[in-house]
C-alpha cells in the first residue's frame, strides 16, 4: 500500500553490490594483470607471496598444495571483504536488497518471524569490531602502495595511476575512520569526554565521518574496484597511463 518508488533503492543496491561481488571474485581468482610498474592493485595488497617485485616473501611457497586455488588476492582479500560484509551500514543495505528483510520501511517482508543477529549464522556479524583492526592495518599497506605510485625509476612523478591509488586510500580511510566500531572504541565507553581533550577531538572527528558513512561506503567501493580495473587495463596494454610529469 505504500506509494512511491520504494523499490528503487533496494534494486540499485542489489545491482551495485552484486556487480562488485561478481567482479572482485573474478579478479581475485585471476592472479594476473594486477600490477603495472610501481602500481599494485588494492585487491592484491599486501602481496604476501607472488611473482612480482611487490611480493613481500617471494613466490608461492612449496607448502601450499597445488590442488588448492592460489592467487595473492585469495590470501588477503577475506579480511577487507569481512570488514565490509559485517559493516553496520552494509548489513542494513544488503538485508533489504538481497533478503527483502524488509525491502523498505513500511513494506511487507516474506519472513514471518524475526530472529535478529543473536542466532547462527547472523551472530557472526558481531565480529565486525575485530575486522576493524585488520582494516586499519590494511590501510597502512595501501598508503605505502600509494606512496610508491609516485616514484618512477627512482624519481618522483605523478601519473594518473598515482592519483587513482591515492584516491583509493582517501575514500577507504574516510570509510574506515567513520566506522561505528571505531567511534565506540575511541569514546563510546566514556561517560564524559570534556576532560580528555585528545580523545574528544578524535571522537568528534570520527563522528563527523560517521555522518557520511554511507557516502564513503559507496565511494570507496567504487574507487577500490576502479583501481583494480585501472591497473589491470594498464597491465593488459588496453590503457596508457597518463604522466603529468
Amino acid at each position: 500500500m505504500r506509494r512511491g518508488a520504494w523499490w528503487l533503492t533496494p534494486v540499485l543496491t542489489f545491482l551495485g553490490l552484486g556487480a562488485f561481488v561478481v567482479y572482485s571474485t573474478w579478479a581475485a581468482f585471476q592472479g594476473v594483470h594486477y600490477h603495472y610498474g610501481n602500481y599494485l592493485s588494492p585487491f592484491y595488497s599486501p602481496e604476501i607471496f607472488g611473482a612480482t617485485p611487490h611480493a613481500m616473501f617471494g613466490v608461492k611457497p612449496s607448502w601450499i598444495p597445488d590442488w588448492l586455488p592460489f592467487t595473492p588476492a585469495l590470501l588477503i582479500l577475506w579480511a577487507p571483504a569481512g570488514f565490509r560484509f559485517t559493516c553496520y551500514y552494509y548489513r542494513g543495505a544488503y538485508y533489504k536488497a538481497f533478503w527483502a528483510d524488509p525491502p523498505s520501511c513500511a513494506v511487507g517482508e516474506p519472513r514471518a518471524h524475526y530472529w535478529g543477529e543473536r542466532k547462527f549464522p547472523l551472530i557472526f556479524q558481531n565480529i565486525h569490531r575485530y575486522f576493524l583492526y585488520l582494516a586499519l592495518i590494511f590501510l597502512v599497506f595501501l598508503a605505502h602502495d600509494a606512496w610508491k605510485a609516485f616514484w618512477f625509476d627512482g624519481k618522483f612523478g605523478i601519473g594518473l595511476g598515482s592519483i587513482v591509488l591515492s584516491a583509493n586510500v582517501f575514500f577507504l580511510a574516510g570509510y574506515t575512520f567513520g566506522c561505528h566500531s571505531l567511534r565506540h572504541l575511541i569514546g563510546g565507553r566514556c561517560d564524559e569526554l570534556a576532560n580528555k581533550p585528545v580523545q574528544c577531538v578524535a571522537y568528534n572527528a570520527c563522528s563527523k565521518l560517521n555522518k557520511r558513512h554511507m557516502l564513503f561506503a559507496w565511494c570507496s567501493l567504487f574507487v577500490v574496484g576502479f583501481s583494480d580495473v585501472y591497473v589491470r587495463m594498464l597491465s593488459m596494454g588496453v590503457w596508457t597511463d597518463f604522466r603529468f610529469f
